[in-house]
């Protein structure tokens, strides 16, 4: 939490973050743009930030795109929020939503980073076994995890198939990656969504979640990307708000023995 506080003291890196928050998966040069310092500074300001866990970088072709990063801002929440009065944890409220609320224009990709006190092996198991995902998502992925293998997501008894929706990626336990599920009537309805954004999600391009594992001390760092969403899409605002909850309750799961 130190690190966190420290890179949010400094208002160079505030502005860095505000304008991550408002055109995400952005190049040094663009972060560069409009700020009156070397490309340098810029740079050593972002390897604070990248220490802190507040911001995320990522190899596209030549260029490195940097993410904002909400989970260290919703563990500050998590810890401190409810010990204080709604005054003076206000600030601490509006940052949270700030960096939560990610309009992206340059890119679509969703980019979230956490530190989960477990083992590699466990966090894989509980990316892929039934058991584990039933309990903090409600959902099960009936495969063999095998690359090019499809894929069956089982919510609440309802089972959603499709040749689409395949293993991209397997390599435990360090990588993972597949297609998002179909959007289908049957889904719809268990999810409560009606037949006008039903219409809308289904007619989008499918997109692709990718899970890296990293050993971080006695941590794991765990990255999730969620990509290949059209400008504008429905689903990546959905997911946006989806995954931070989701992979809290994963955390807590591992961490405590019971999901939130």
């Amino acid at each position: 939490m130190d690190d966190v506080f420290k890179a949010l003291a400094d208002p160079v890196r505030r502005r860095l973050l505000d304008r991550l928050n408002e055109r995400n998966g952005l190049s040094l040069r663009e972060l560069c743009e409009g700020l009156a310092m070397a490309r340098q500074s810029v740079s050593k300001h972002l390897g604070i930030l990248e220490a802190a866990g507040l911001v995320t970088a990522a190899r596209r072709g030549r260029e490195k795109l940097h993410y904002l990063n909400a989970a260290p801002i919703n563990a500050i929440a998590d810890r401190w929020i409810s010990r204080y009065d709604r005054e003076r944890a206000r600030a601490l409220a509006d940052l949270k939503t700030a960096l939560e609320e990610q309009t992206v224009e340059t890119t679509t990709a969703f980019v979230y980073v956490t530190h989960v006190k477990t083992t590699p092996e466990r966090l894989w198991r509980a990316l892929t076994e039934p058991e584990f995902t039933k309990r903090y998502w409600g959902v099960a992925l009936d495969t063999d995890w095998r690359p090019g293998s499809t894929m069956t997501w089982v919510e609440n008894g309802v089972k959603t198939a499709h040749p689409d929706q395949r293993v991209l990626e397997c390599d435990p336990p360090r990588r993972l990656s597949y297609t998002w599920h179909t959007f289908t009537p049957e889904w719809a309805a268990n999810a409560g969504v009606d037949e006008d954004a039903l219409a809308a999600i289904a007619a989008e391009p499918r997109s692709k979640v990718t899970f890296e594992l990293e050993p971080a001390g006695e941590a794991v760092k765990l990255t999730v990307t969620h990509d290949g969403f059209a400008p504008g899409s429905t689903v990546r605002d959905m997911i946006g708000q989806g995954w931070p909850q989701l992979l809290s309750s994963m955390k807590t799961l591992l961490e405590t023995g019971e999901p939130l």
